[in-house]
């Protein structure tokens, strides 16, 4: 009988052993329905208005109300590509799935402007507000979170390539002088995204036919950032601001 006590005791210690493990562990987490928006691009060119766009999808994982050190933790994911607008001369503009400042831009966009920036709002809710909210949104430089003490990045970080077939030749695009890149009468419009049912745009890497070959490390070539780099730009940038959850 002794021992049959003993037993059923090591079993609850066990059982409550391996329960911790998978609370903290955060494996207690539910999917959130997913949403996506259209990204599109608008410049303003000596031939008259160009334009580009992209459905980017973003999806998440929350930890649920039983976990102990990851309650609430949300884990988002994207599917999507960068946006590639045509100019004059054979030139191209790329809104990247980051901005200058977040890597993750492309998976928050959405959530900052259609939130109050508090820690109490829950994630479900807001992404069932995006996926209500029909309507075109122009996306501003920066948006203040944090009742205005903080400021995030609006837009996306905009390059060109001298070369697409060469990621060496990425250079940075000033949003304000489009004209310094592209020439004279070259001008952004402005930046919107909206939310949408569409699928997922794809096919970025039939233009930028490198991204396959060049899914671990920089686009110079490096495996990690380095103050040593020949062109920092490229050394900053990744195939995944081009292109993510779409190619393996």
């Amino acid at each position: 009988m002794l021992r049959q006590l003993g037993l059923h005791r090591f079993g609850l210690r066990m059982v409550a052993v391996l329960a911790g493990a998978l609370l903290i562990g955060g494996c207690f987490e539910s999917e959130v329905p997913s949403y996506r928006y259209r990204l599109s691009v608008e410049v303003e060119t000596p031939e008259g208005l160009k334009t580009g766009s992209s459905v980017i999808e973003v999806g998440a994982t929350v930890a649920g109300a039983g976990t102990v050190v990851v309650n609430g933790r949300t884990r988002k994911s994207v599917r999507g590509e960068a946006v590639a607008v045509d100019l004059p001369d054979g030139q191209t503009l790329f809104a990247l799935l980051r901005s200058e400042n977040e890597i993750d831009w492309a998976a928050n966009i959405m959530f900052l402007l259609s939130r109050k920036y508090r820690g109490d709002d829950g994630y479900e809710r807001t992404v069932y507000a995006i996926r209500r909210h029909k309507g075109v949104r122009e996306l501003p430089m920066v948006i203040p979170v944090g009742g205005g003490a903080m400021r995030r990045d609006g837009r996306p970080m905009l390059v060109t390539f001298g070369d697409e077939a060469d990621p060496m030749s990425v250079e940075k695009v000033d949003p304000l002088n489009l004209a310094a890149t592209f020439g004279e009468g070259v001008s952004l419009k402005r930046i919107t995204v909206q939310a949408t049912d569409d699928p997922v745009t794809t096919g970025i890497e039939e233009r930028l036919g490198w991204i396959p070959g060049q899914r671990e490390g920089m686009l110079d070539g490096r495996r990690n950032n380095t103050i040593k780099a020949e062109n920092p730009l490229a050394n900053s940038l990744s195939s995944y601001d081009f292109s993510k959850g779409l190619i393996r």
